[in-house]
């Protein structure tokens, strides 16, 4: 689901507010959180970007280009607030330890 306004979006990203990550819209209106990675300039990004009905969320290590498809880790669906519950769920349980984030796979598996 695109955001259809301005205020849709803010909804989604107060819901999804974490201590860890800092939230907002990226150029093309798509939601992105950051984290620091403890490299300056390249942290952590994930971001919800409209796929129909539903916002596919995607992953990018430090230093991953932004632009190109991230590793796919999950959908949100429903309205503002819930897929922002849902945002807030996959932020906190997102493993920056791992190349793989929340998949719980070591990369050499």
């Amino acid at each position: 689901m695109a955001l259809s306004s301005r205020d849709a979006a803010q909804r989604l990203i107060d819901a999804a507010r974490s201590p860890l990550w800092s939230l907002g819209l990226d150029r093309h209106g798509a939601v992105m959180a950051t984290r620091d990675s403890g490299v300056i300039g390249l942290p952590w990004v994930i971001t919800a970007r409209g796929a129909g009905r539903s916002m596919r969320v995607s992953a990018f290590a430090p230093g991953d280009d932004c632009e190109l498809e991230g590793d796919i880790i999950g959908e949100l669906t429903g309205n503002p607030r819930d897929m922002g519950r849902q945002l807030r769920v996959v932020l906190e349980n997102f493993d920056v330890s791992t190349d793989h984030g929340a998949t719980g796979h070591d990369a050499t598996n």
